[in-house]
């Protein structure tokens, strides 16, 4: 069913009505089905209609569906805030309510920013982030982001803050190995803050492992304790930004786990309500919380901030994730789809890279796996690759590598509930899809 809708969004091109969602399926109004093979934007981690979560959301609507923070302290928000803190690292035991990941990232870099003023630093205001890399899009948040196609308009808008190159050692044809690498491109954020001048650098924030901008990008281990490392010498803010990677999706609750990392801030959102209501949350150091009240409160918020219907959600989620070891689920169905996706590499020679942690991995598509030049990008293959896949009934999402000009890349991130068997279906609608662009765009396929 197709109707002149009064909406708009990136494209015109008509999509069927949902009409309901069940585990990692989505069925239209047609009835036909599909897998939700990217959960949605990597959100929907316990899949769809829990009915447990539908439940602690009918109850807290039975109550109350908002509470405005100024006035009433709430229940829902008491209890997530407390679960949250609980699955932090030491020492971030402050939580801070929003209703998306781009609010997240602004509320971060403000706690920061008045946090440098309590402790007498007025000049840092630098926020360092990598290019590409993708931090929201609110004016502060895009001002971090480093994806061309989304910022370059605004440009005149935003005040520029600098960047340093994301670690994309895959592409590297240098002879170091990978500590080596990531100490490489970790240093590149020590020569930043000199050339930029340290007093003037507040934070510096990162994706611990890629989003869309660059294609679940994941950085030699070498390179996390060494950010930290520099981060501390010159006295900045560490900010994770782990609103794709948090709730378990990479393995770990949040992917700081990996690495061993405690960073001053973590923005949150996406799985943390898993799609059942809008909600993230920024979640910090208790003494720069502390610093920042006493010096006359945060100067900050939004109204649907702590809502209670969202953090009712947001509690049930967790709980699922708890309860059914989500977690522990992402990572052994990751390593397994990760093996899957890195055997198309010997049928489909245009498949450069698979990468990824968990259940948060994708592949890149380039025309010379030994250079890893990128496919002709009039090809608009990861546009087309999305649509064949939709026709059989799969959803993966796609965005392109490079700068967002080029280096086609699709994120496969089903819900943390996916199980063997349903890999297989993936992969199965996957493996036709790639068979069909080929096809058409006269690409080699081995047999």
């Amino acid at each position: 069913m197709t109707v002149m809708s009064h909406l708009f969004y990136q494209s015109r091109q008509p999509r069927p009505f949902l009409d309901h969602g069940e585990g990692i399926y989505l069925y239209d109004t047609e009835g036909k089905t599909y897998i939700d093979g990217s959960s949605g934007a990597m959100v929907s981690n316990i899949g769809h209609s829990n009915p447990r979560v539908l439940a602690a959301m009918k109850a807290q609507m039975d109550k109350a569906t908002f509470g405005y923070r100024l006035h009433f302290q709430t229940e829902a928000s008491e209890r997530l805030a407390a679960q949250t803190a609980a699955l932090m690292p030491k020492g971030l035991d402050r939580v801070f309510f929003v209703s998306g990941g781009s609010e997240a990232v602004e509320s971060a870099i403000k706690l920061a920013r008045q946090y440098a003023l309590t402790q007498g630093q007025d000049s840092r205001w630098k926020v360092i982030s990598r290019y590409p890399s993708y931090h929201g899009s609110t004016l502060g948040a895009l001002a971090l982001t480093g994806y061309d196609p989304l910022s370059k308009p605004f440009a005149p808008m935003m005040r520029a803050m600098p960047k340093i190159a994301a670690p994309t050692c895959y592409l590297d044809t240098d002879n170091l190995d990978d500590d080596q690498r990531g100490l490489k491109y970790a240093e590149l954020l020590r020569d930043k803050i000199l050339a930029e001048g340290p007093d003037s650098v507040l934070a510096f924030i990162m994706e611990p492992v890629g989003g869309a901008s660059t294609g679940a990008l994941v950085a030699p281990d070498s390179y996390y304790a060494r950010i930290r490392e520099i981060c501390d010498e010159f006295g900045i803010l560490l900010i994770y930004d782990e609103v794709m990677t948090g709730a378990g999706r990479t393995g770990k609750f949040i992917a700081a786990e990996h690495w061993g990392i405690t960073p001053d801030i973590i923005a949150l959102s996406k799985g943390f309500a898993a799609g059942y209501a809008p909600l993230g949350a920024m979640v910090a150091r208790g003494d720069m919380v502390e610093a920042v009240l006493d010096a006359g409160g945060f100067l900050h918020g939004y109204t649907y901030a702590g809502n209670p219907l969202a953090c009712a959600a947001g509690c049930a989620v967790l709980d699922e994730i708890a309860r059914n070891d989500l977690v522990g689920n992402a990572a052994a169905m990751g390593d397994l789809l990760k093996a899957r996706l890195t055997g198309l590499m010997d049928r489909f020679p245009f498949i450069g890279d698979v990468r990824g942690l968990g259940l948060l991995l994708a592949f890149e598509l380039v025309s010379d796996r030994d250079t890893l030049a990128p496919l002709p990008k009039e090809l608009n293959a990861y546009t087309r690759l999305v649509d064949l896949a939709y026709e059989r009934g799969l959803i993966i999402y796609s965005r392109r590598t490079r700068g967002g000009i080029e280096g086609d890349h699709f994120m496969v991130a089903p819900p943390l509930i996916v199980n063997e068997a349903q890999i297989g279906e993936i992969m199965a609608t996957l493996t036709d899809s790639l068979e069909a662009m080929a096809r058409e765009m006269a690409l080699p396929v081995r047999a």
